[in-house]
């Protein structure tokens, strides 16, 4: 898996992927595991090209951070025994990908900052490792994804280059990229995160069995029958667009008040 240039191994077509998330969902790393395995598991390599797409659950809301999610969750009416429920069902599915989840450390916060210096990185490369280094810091080690120091940190330890991070966040820059990926996602019919787009055709979303991505790969490729079940659009997903994001719910994020839970399995709304 290669971020989104050039061509495909030995000259062969590449196969595009486009993965919408939020970088504060918790189904959405779950669902970047699953993907890394799915291709392995197609046997596509270094022909497949994934772009990572720019989704916010909490799109309106402030910085945030000041809540842990756990405390947040506790705001929203859950009971103690609900969100220990909660946290322990996504982190259970995080650890079988290999994930060692802390959301009790977690802190949901508005994420425009962030997915602006995934867009950066996608120009330089390195977009993946990023994605990746920002995912890690809040569900595994609790960073405050809207802290702009912290933010320059995590992009340098990824490779990006510190001064170049903190002159991209100083500036309006790739706001209009992210929009542009919310509308996209919304005329596509996409409204929860994660969610995959295989070809510029087939879409799914939520986090879906490595083996259901990895047959979604394979149609993009021309390479076999169409995935399990069909091309259903739904899985478990975080609905987005309504509040803040970040609880795992039975499997779901939410963007509103109640999605700010992982809310029904492996999505997340916005």
């Amino acid at each position: 898996m290669s971020d989104a240039n050039g061509t495909g191994a030995g000259g062969a077509a590449p196969v595009s992927v486009e993965v919408w998330t939020d970088l504060v969902c918790p189904w959405c790393y779950i669902g970047k595991r699953r993907l890394e395995r799915a291709i392995r598991l197609a046997g596509l390599g270094e022909r497949v090209r994934v772009r990572w797409r720019s989704s916010e659950l909490d799109p309106h809301g402030g910085p945030g951070g000041d809540l842990a999610l756990p405390d947040y969750m506790r705001r929203q009416g859950l009971s103690a025994a609900e969100i220990a429920l909660r946290l322990s069902s996504v982190g259970a599915q995080a650890e079988e990908e290999g994930l060692a989840y802390r959301l009790d450390r977690a802190r949901p916060v508005n994420t425009l900052d962030a997915h602006r210096l995934v867009h950066l990185a996608e120009e330089r490369g390195i977009g993946g490792a990023v994605q990746e280094r920002l995912m890690r810091a809040y569900a595994c080690e609790g960073a405050v994804l809207s802290d702009r120091s912290a933010l320059v940190g995590l992009a340098a330890e990824a490779g990006l280059e510190a001064g170049a991070a903190a002159e991209l966040l100083e500036s309006g820059r790739h706001t209009d990229t992210v929009r542009a990926d919310e509308a996209r996602a919304a005329s596509l019919g996409l409204h929860g995160v994660p969610s995959f787009l295989f070809g510029g055709e087939h879409a799914a979303s939520g986090a879906r069995s490595a083996e259901e991505l990895a047959a979604h790969l394979r149609r993009a490729a021309g390479a076999s029958a169409p995935p399990p079940g069909g091309a259903a659009p739904h899985g478990s997903a975080c609905p987005v667009g309504g509040g803040r994001s970040g609880d795992p719910g039975d499997g779901a994020c939410a963007a509103s008040p109640a999605a700010a839970e992982p809310a029904s399995e492996g999505t997340s709304a916005p």
